[in-house]
Formats: C-alpha cells, sequence, structure tokens
C-alpha cells in the first residue's frame, strides 16, 4: 500500500482519521473501516505499532468468548468489585463501567470481521490477586502468532520487536516457544517444536528482510494492518498533524506534514466527517511534560516507543481538552535495566516476570538492603524503587542472583544457561562476585548489610516464608515463580552457589496513565465537562480508566482496543448523519 500523504488532495474529505497506529488507534481505524467508513490512519514514524508492537500485547477485556469459555464464573459485576476495590475513586465508574461493557463486544467485532484472532491461558491471573472479584484466567487474552509474508511488501511497515526479546539474530519467542526452547533436549515434542521454529527463522533470514513468524505485539498489530488494507483502509506515515480544523466546539479535520527521505515536506489538509482520534501514545517523550510529571525519570529508562512525543495531545488541550488528574501515578511503571549495543543506540529491558520474582533472586538498594516485594507486579515495583528512593539511594537498585539463578533464569538481558557471560561483564551490565564481598565491592554497597540481607533472607528461603515482604502470598506471585521449584515456596530459593551476579535496575515507565479526559463514547470532554464534538482520545492519549493503577496484565491495550472501538462507533454515526 502507498503511504504517501501526497495520494491525497488538498482539502480531501474523509469519515475519519485517526492518529497512531498502535493498538488503540488501529482499534479505531479497523472498527471504523469494517463499518464501511473511508478512514485515514496517520503515523508520525516511519514503522506502524507503536509500543503495542514492541510489547506482550496481552489484552485484558473480560467476558469475551474465549475468556468465558476457560472460566464461566466470571462475571460483570464480579470485574466491576474487582475494579472497584483496586481503582476506587481515582478513575471515573461510569467509564470503568463502560469499558466492562463494551470490551467483549469491541473484541466479539474485530474476531468476526478481521483477521484479529486471540487466544486464552489456562493460568493468566490478575496482578492484585489478592482482592475479591480476581479471577486466575480468562480476562487476559493473547493475538494469535501470524504469518508475516500475507502480509507482503507490506510487512516492513511492522515495527521490529525489541532486539533483546528475540534470539539467534531475530527471532521472535512467545512463552510457548520459550517453555520448549529451554527443553529442548528433554523431550521429543519440545525439540520437534525447537526445530520447526528454529527452521523457518533461518530460511526467513535467507528469503525475508526479517523473521515472519510474528508473536505477540508484531503478531496483534500485522493482523490489523493486515485487515486493515484488505478493508481499503488509507494510511500515511512519517506524517504529524500539526492542527486540529476547529469551529466553535467542533473539530472538523486536521491539518497533516509529512516528512519525505529527502528532507522535503509534503502538507495537506484533510476535512472529517466523523472527527478525529487521538492514539498517539501518549506524553511519556514530551519535552516539558515528562519533567512535570515524572520528576527524576530519566527518558533513557524509558522502554515504549519513540513516537509518544505528547504533540497530538497538545492539539487537544488547544482545542480545549483537558488533562485527567486523581490517579495513582502518572504513568505505568516496570524495573528496567539498560546497555549499549554495538550501534550506539541504549537497549532499556523491561524486568517483566522472568527473573526478579524466581528463587535465587533479590533486590537490594545502596545500602545493600531489601525493601520490597520483588515478586510484586512491575508497577507497584517501579513504585516501591522511586518511594523508596526519597530516603534511601535506590536508583539504581542491584538484582542480585547466585550462579544456580543465574543458569536457570537468566538475568534481564542474560539468557538462562549461565553462558555467553563474558560482554556482559566487559560492559559492566553483569557484575560478578566469587563471594558475596567481592560482589559488594563492585556494587559499592555494605559488605556486611549485603551479607545480613542476604543471611536473612536465605532462612527466610529455607522456610518457605518471606516474614519481611510476604513474598509469594498470592496466586499471582506464585505465578510468576517457578512451579518445578523444590522449596517451600515458589518465589523463594536461597543464594548460596558463587560467583553471585547482579544487574543495575532503574524505574521505567512503560506508558502513560495521566491523558485526556473523556466520556463514555471516547469523546474528549473540555474545561466544562462538555464533549467537544468530533474529537475522541484512545490508548494512553486518554486518561487511563485504571487510574494509575494496574490490577491486572493488558490493562492499557484492553481498554485501548475497547475505547478505540467505541470512538469508531460514535464517529462513523456522526459522520452518516451529515449525510442527511
Amino acid at each position: 500500500m502507498t503511504t504517501d500523504l501526497s495520494q491525497f488532495k488538498d482539502h480531501d474529505t474523509v469519515d475519519l482519521v485517526v492518529i497512531g497506529s498502535g493498538g488503540a488507534g488501529f482499534s479505531a481505524a479497523l472498527n471504523a473501516a469494517i463499518d464501511g467508513a473511508r478512514v485515514l490512519l496517520v503515523e508520525r514514524m516511519a514503522h506502524v505499532g507503536g509500543t503495542t508492537a514492541l510489547s506482550a500485547a496481552t489484552t485484558w477485556v473480560p467476558g469475551t468468548q474465549r475468556g468465558l469459555a476457560v472460566n464461566p464464573d466470571d462475571t460483570p459485576e464480579r470485574v466491576a468489585t474487582f475494579l472497584n476495590l483496586a481503582v476506587g475513586e481515582r478513575s471515573d465508574a461510569k467509564l470503568r463501567q463502560a469499558f466492562i461493557d463494551n470490551g467483549p463486544h469491541a473484541v466479539a467485532k474485530l474476531e468476526a470481521n478481521s483477521a484479529l484472532q486471540f487466544q486464552v491461558r489456562m493460568l493468566h491471573p490478575d496482578y492484585l490477586s489478592e482482592l475479591e472479584g480476581s479471577v486466575l484466567r480468562g480476562r487476559a487474552i493473547e493475538p494469535q502468532p501470524f504469518d508475516g509474508k500475507l502480509l507482503g511488501p507490506n510487512l516492513p511497515l511492522v515495527r521490529n520487536p525489541i532486539p533483546e526479546f528475540t534470539v539467534l539474530g531475530g527471532m521472535m519467542v512467545d512463552r510457548d516457544d520459550i517453555f520448549h526452547l529451554l527443553r529442548l533436549t528433554e523431550t521429543w515434542k519440545s525439540f520437534s517444536y525447537s526445530v520447526r521454529i528454529i527452521v523457518r527463522h533461518f530460511l526467513d533470514k535467507l528469503l525475508h528482510p526479517r523473521s515472519t513468524r510474528l508473536v505477540m505485539g508484531n503478531a496483534m498489530i500485522a493482523r490489523m494492518l493486515y485487515s486493515y488494507i484488505q478493508r481499503q483502509g488509507m494510511l500515511v506515515t512519517n506524517t504529524e498533524a500539526t492542527q486540529l480544523l476547529q469551529d466553535g466546539n467542533t473539530i472538523q479535520g486536521v491539518a497533516l506534514q509529512q516528512t519525505l527521505p529527502d528532507g522535503s515536506m509534503v502538507k495537506r489538509t484533510v476535512h472529517s466527517k466523523g472527527g478525529v482520534v487521538m492514539a498517539s501514545g501518549g506524553f511519556n517523550r514530551h519535552t516539558t511534560r515528562r519533567a512535570d510529571m515524572l520528576p527524576g525519570a530519566k527518558e533513557a529508562w524509558c522502554p515504549a516507543g519513540p513516537g509518544h512525543t505528547g504533540k497530538a495531545q497538545d492539539l487537544a488541550l488547544q482545542a480545549g481538552g483537558q488533562l485527567g488528574s486523581g490517579g495513582l501515578s502518572h504513568a505505568f511503571w516496570a524495573p528496567v535495566s539498560t546497555r549499549q549495543r554495538a550501534d550506539g543506540s541504549i537497549a532499556v529491558f523491561p524486568h517483566f516476570v522472568m527473573d526478579r520474582g524466581k528463587p535465587g533472586m533479590l533486590t537490594v538498594d545502596s545500602q545493600g538492603q531489601r525493601y520490597l516485594n520483588e515478586s510484586t507486579s512491575y508497577h507497584l515495583f517501579g513504585i516501591a524503587m522511586q518511594a523508596h528512593h526519597a530516603t534511601t539511594p535506590s536508583v539504581p537498585s542491584w538484582l542480585v542472583c547466585d550462579a544456580g539463578a543465574l543458569k536457570r533464569y537468566g538475568i534481564g538481558m542474560v539468557r538462562p544457561g549461565g553462558k555467553g557471560l563474558e560482554p556482559f561483564l566487559a560492559d559492566g551490565y553483569l557484575k560478578q562476585g566469587k563471594t558475596l564481598a567481592e560482589l559488594a565491592q563492585q556494587l559499592n554497597v555494605p559488605t556486611d548489610k549485603l551479607k545480613a540481607t542476604i543471611d536473612r533472607f536465605n532462612t527466610f528461603a529455607d522456610n518457605g516464608v518471606d516474614e519481611d515482604f510476604q513474598r509469594g502470598t498470592t496466586d499471582y506471585q506464585r505465578a510468576n515463580g517457578d512451579a518445578t521449584w523444590h522449596g517451600p515456596n515458589p518465589c523463594l530459593g536461597a543464594l548460596r552457589d558463587g560467583p553471585f551476579y547482579a544487574v543495575a535496575l532503574y524505574p521505567g515507565d512503560i506508558g502513560a496513565a495521566t491523558g485526556l479526559l473523556t466520556d463514555g463514547d471516547a469523546r474528549v470532554l473540555n474545561a466544562q465537562g462538555v464533549a467537544i464534538d468530533g474529537l475522541y482520545a484512545a490508548g494512553n492519549d486518554m486518561h487511563s480508566v485504571m487510574g494509575g493503577v494496574y490490577p491486572a496484565p493488558g490493562i492499557t491495550i484492553g481498554p485501548g482496543v475497547t475505547f478505540g472501538y467505541l470512538a469508531a462507533k460514535h464517529a462513523v454515526a456522526r459522520s452518516r448523519a451529515s449525510h442527511t
């Protein structure tokens, strides 16, 4: 498909303009296209997908047909109870209810009318599993893998995954792949599974510019792009919205500017009968809003997509939109580690679930002392790092493990197996000490305190009870431990086998929680609480219905898909009304 802005005449007219091509933006654009609308999807970067393409693309939408198939006892009332307890007054309960009521319809429409298909895992618990109304399965759904070859010459439009989340020079892997690759020599099933995906990957490297077996976020975006093309949706890349066309309290279109490879500019004014949807990913890379809302958190620690400049939000604010308030945090967080790549760029690796909550791992501050439950959700981990840093330096903190844990689970960008450590040791990403005293010296933490911390932790591990921070006491925490661990607690294991290792952790913002206030149709509200006609927001451009709380996996993409659907539904109806 052509992505040139010059395909449009100046003052061309469409039914809907969508700014941003992540999961929320694609949901709005694809839903409108399914309804027969003439849609223009605008992406300021060269690739589509935003942070969604880089993520696991877990999508928290309770009540879907697939979800109820594995958990038929779940109900909207139970979901509402859970969110009321988790979020409370931090967001508008009416918006949360709009999400609960419409999420299943959004997913059903996409699955029935597009290539986007989901799957459900038998164990995928809500993060705050200790709360009434939580479940162990059925609310979190994931995109099924996708054959990128179906996109043909359009495959390069999809943003590449984070290299450190791939293996063998670019092979994407999901949790099924990891399971079998780690057991490649143990069972015939894992061996044959692994050989099949590895052979395909190397054939792809010979025949295609990138791997074509797409999983997780890449699969979600590729499936939506494939269907959007089939529906004759229009797309422009390297294109920025520079102005909203406004008449009073009504948005009538947008001014666009595309930068061509030779540096020249193409400018077009596009009128939209249905309106404009802001879904550009939020403010995380905004030049001033980031400093105001996330003080002390360096942009270099942010693993989110590069296009989240907040410029689209600025246009909405200029049009009268308002930012929300009252959330637990302005952003969603994860502990991250960083390392310079060979090309000079910085890799930012989110420590979601693969290491920090496993046996043989613990986290200490600059004084060599624990200060949190390492098995908590990554969002609460990031918040705890910053809160503790206010009294005791803990940015960076140190994720510490022994040799056995490193071999079993890896640590950060270091793969399981315990081999190939030299480059990580040479550039300082990985710290090593033959003894705890040597490691303490490497980390510049007090030796006596680090030893005392680990001795105390080892006692907890032997007994299976974390007396300090209650690690491994909820269903969510235990699910992310090691079910095969021989000890009494799947999240606790002693650190006794040297050498000992550590990686520096920083609080990284993985997405915006504070965004534009909207109503239940995703319409942006002005200072008087009145909807701005023809202006919508979804995804992280919209103020989170979770109020800065991260109660479950996929709570950004799930609402993004849902409110993208609602925005498209309202905008298409508005466009059709303009014909009468």
